[in-house]
């Protein structure tokens, strides 16, 4: 342990995803005045178990229920990412709100924890690019592509059991326009959640690596939100990155796990993909059961000793606390430099792959029945005018 934590004091340990913005939703309203990070015992999460936990950097989960996806998933998904802010603002002696693998590293040496954003959903974007790049400026750097539910542009992991029917065999035309969007600003695509397909799909097409911001190892748990080996394989072959989940569920596929089970998924990608390709992404406050020993964020640093046990080197822990977070992340941003010149894709989804009854269709040319009020209005003489001529004088 010892040696586990000077290991954390010398490179970030960086958290794929957390749900307590979910959870300030949940118990809170999102009224953070009426909440004390440092003494909230109702989370996994709170500012002593991140300090007890050596967290060095968090992806803040923006996350809303699949219920919301065509009504209002936009504001909750913006109200979700207001409260990160609101967060770091409540306590910036804790939080430094970031950005960039810059941004990590500066706040590791202001002891800091360093707090992103992941949306997860796609759902909540209301299949809208426009949403996608106002959200980036607002500071999300990840979109995990669907959450348990099919979108209008990708499927989900559902589809894979057998319990939902696919909709676009992977990626429709439109899923596709959204990855290249996504490579171009920098914003990382997280493929936790979707098919297998899909996964396929975005290793053949970004040109950025890709992010499983909290997944586990198929081969050990062979359950549908797990990676398989041999996608494992292609994600090191593209330099990007599978963040561990710690929910029992994920990890031995049944209620009840033991801190050496998440170990061993740890041991399983190493082996079949290599070091480079692990991190940590717990779900802590996204899950109702975790494995004995690790029952919220101040446990963590086990993990590690666990890893430090099973003979892996000092330089191999730091790949899996950080480093290779911080690679991929660097990574997407080069790729976004090297993309400047490129022009933002506004071609709108096709508006009958979107028509709802929620759903207006202002500027799309030949839209059907959503007339304009000019278009009312000449109906409506038209009409009159057909009753006055069939009126008898």
């Amino acid at each position: 342990m010892t040696r586990a934590l000077q290991l954390m004091s010398e490179t970030p340990l960086i958290d794929g995803h957390n749900d307590l913005p979910w959870q300030l939703r949940k118990q809170f309203n999102n009224e953070l005045n009426k909440v004390d990070l440092n003494t909230l015992e109702t989370t996994h999460t709170n500012i002593p178990k991140i300090k007890e936990g050596r967290l060095g950097a968090q992806f803040w989960s923006a996350y809303v229920p699949c219920e919301t996806q065509y009504k209002d998933a936009v504001r909750q998904t913006l109200e979700q990412i207001d409260v990160v802010h609101r967060m770091c603002q409540k306590y910036p002696e804790t939080f430094m709100f970031a950005t960039s693998s810059q941004d990590i590293m500066e706040a590791f040496r202001m002891n800091k924890t360093a707090s992103l954003i992941g949306v997860e959903g796609g759902h909540s974007l209301d299949s809208s690019l426009g949403t996608l790049r106002t959200m980036y400026h607002l500071g999300v750097r990840y979109l995990t592509l669907t959450h348990s539910c099919n979108t209008p542009w990708a499927d989900n992991w559902l589809v894979d059991t057998g319990s939902e029917p696919s909709q676009h065999n992977g990626l429709s035309p439109f899923g596709k326009q959204l990855i290249v969007e996504m490579n171009r600003l920098g914003m990382l695509i997280d493929l936790a959640h979707v098919t297998v397909k899909v996964m396929n799909q975005v290793l053949d097409m970004s040109k950025a690596p890709v992010i499983f911001s909290h997944s586990s190892a198929y081969s050990i748990c062979p359950h549908k939100r797990n990676v398989p080996d041999d996608i494992l394989k292609r994600v090191n072959e593209t330099r990007g990155i599978v963040m561990v989940n710690f929910y029992n569920d994920y990890v031995t596929c049944s209620k009840t796990a033991k801190l050496s089970d998440v170990a061993d998924h740890f041991d399983h990608i190493k082996k079949v993909a290599g070091v480079g390709i692990i991190g940590f992404g717990g779900d802590y406050d996204g899950v109702t059961r975790l494995p004995e020993g690790l029952e919220d964020v101040s446990k963590v640093p086990k993990v590690v000793a666990e890893l430090l046990k099973r003979g892996w080197t000092d330089e191999e822990v730091k790949a899996a606390l950080g480093k290779n977070l911080l690679r991929v992340l660097g990574e997407a941003e080069k790729v976004r430099d090297s993309l400047n010149g490129t022009n933002p894709d506004d071609v709108p989804i096709p508006y009958e792959e979107v028509k709802n009854t929620c759903r207006t269709s202002y500027g799309y040319p030949n839209a059907g029945p959503a007339h304009s009020l000019s278009t009312l209005a000449l109906l409506l003489t038209l009409a009159l005018q057909a009753l006055i001529a069939l009126t008898p004088s």
